[in-house]
C-alpha cells in the first residue's frame, strides 16, 4: 500500500492477508491453514473511503497504521497460517478490509488473551480484535464495536469417553478453559448446580491451544470454547479424529466486539463507520461466508450492545 492513499489501487482481501497481516512468530500449538481461506477464489475489492480516513484521529492518520491486538490461537477467528507468522482467519480478513476502507495499514500484535485489554489500556495496541465477547465487566475497560454473535460449546475427545451431553455433566469432572474468557465465568455459575462434593475442577490455561492439549492427552474431560473454534476443530480433517462436540447447544450467546480504549471516541466512531461500510457493501458477509461462520453475522453494527452500558 503506497503512502499516497488517494492513488492506491484497490486490492483483494487475498492480497491484504498475505501482504499486511504479519505478526511475531510464536510456537504453533494448534493447526494452521484452514478450510475456505487459502484455496478460495478472489476476494471482494475494498476501496479506501477518503471521508472515513479523515474521521480517524490525527495520530492514526499520521502513523498510517492501526496496531491490533489478538490471541492467534483461535481458528477460524485468528490463527497462524502455514508460514507460522502470518495471522489468518475471518477476523484477520475483516481487519484487513477495515484497514483498507479506512486507508491505513493493519498490523497484528499477538498477545495472550487475558493480557489484551491491559495492552489496550497501556496504549500498546490501538484495537483488540480477538473473538472477545462484549460484557459488562469488560466495558469497565473498553468500548466494544460489535460485529459477530456466538455462544459457548463443549468440546470432548472423539468418542466422548466421559459421557458429557450437557453442562451439568461436567460436575465432578476436570475441565480446561482459556484464562480470562467468558467460559471461566460460565463454569463458576455451573458450580452452583453441582451436587455437594462433585464440583467442576477447572484448569485455566494460557491459550485455547493449551487447553486442547490437555483434552487430547486425556488429562481433562472437556474444553469450553466459543462455537466457531469448537466447530472448526471437530470438522477440520487434521483434528476431527481427536475432538467432537458434546452437544449442538450454544450456551449463553453473546456479541463479539472490537475493543477500543473508552477515551478514544473518535477512533471508535471511525471503526464503527468502517464496519458499517463493509456490511453495506457486502464485504462483511462474503468474509464470514468464506470462513463458514455466516450464522454469526449481525445485521447492524452496534456499540456496547452486548451488555448494559457502563455507569
Amino acid at each position: 500500500m503506497t503512502k499516497d492513499r488517494g492513488a492506491t489501487a484497490p486490492r483483494t482481501l487475498r492480497t491484504l492477508r498475505t501482504a499486511t497481516l504479519l505478526a511475531a512468530c510464536l510456537p504453533l500449538l494448534a493447526g494452521c491453514g484452514g478450510p475456505g481461506a487459502a484455496d478460495a477464489g478472489d476476494r471482494p475489492t475494498v476501496d479506501t473511503d477518503t471521508g472515513l480516513h479523515e474521521r480517524l484521529p490525527a495520530e492514526v492518520r499520521a502513523a498510517g497504521v492501526l496496531v491490533v491486538g489478538t490471541d492467534a490461537t483461535y481458528a477460524p477467528a485468528t490463527f497462524f497460517g502455514p508460514d507460522g507468522r502470518t495471522v489468518v482467519g475471518f477476523e484477520a480478513d475483516l481487519g484487513a478490509a477495515l484497514g483498507q476502507v479506512l486507508g491505513v495499514r493493519v498490523e497484528f500484535s499477538v498477545v495472550e488473551f487475558d493480557g489484551l485489554l491491559g495492552a489496550l489500556g497501556a496504549g500498546d495496541v490501538d484495537l483488540v480484535l480477538s473473538a472477545m465477547t462484549d460484557t459488562a465487566e469488560r466495558q469497565q475497560q473498553a468500548d466494544f464495536v460489535n460485529y459477530f454473535r456466538a455462544g459457548t460449546s463443549v468440546v470432548v475427545q472423539r468418542g466422548n469417553p466421559s459421557g458429557v451431553s450437557e453442562l451439568r455433566d461436567l460436575c465432578g469432572e476436570t475441565v480446561a478453559v482459556e484464562r480470562g474468557t467468558v467460559q471461566v465465568d460460565l463454569l463458576e455459575r455451573i458450580q452452583r448446580h453441582c451436587p455437594t462434593g462433585r464440583p467442576v475442577l477447572v484448569e485455566e490455561q494460557p491459550s485455547n491451544a493449551d487447553a486442547l492439549v490437555e483434552l487430547r492427552t486425556g488429562r481433562v474431560a472437556a474444553v469450553l470454547a466459543d462455537y466457531p473454534p469448537a466447530a472448526y476443530l471437530t470438522t477440520d480433517a487434521r483434528t476431527q479424529a481427536d475432538y467432537q462436540l458434546a452437544t449442538d447447544t450454544q450456551y449463553e450467546p453473546g456479541l463479539y466486539g472490537i475493543a477500543v480504549a473508552p477515551e478514544r471516541t473518535q477512533l471508535r466512531e471511525a471503526v464503527q463507520a468502517g464496519l458499517e461500510r463493509l456490511l453495506a457493501d457486502g464485504v462483511y458477509g462474503e468474509v464470514l461466508q468464506e470462513w463458514g461462520v455466516a450464522e454469526g453475522a449481525l445485521r447492524t453494527v452496534s456499540v456496547n450492545a452486548g451488555a448494559p452500558a457502563r455507569d
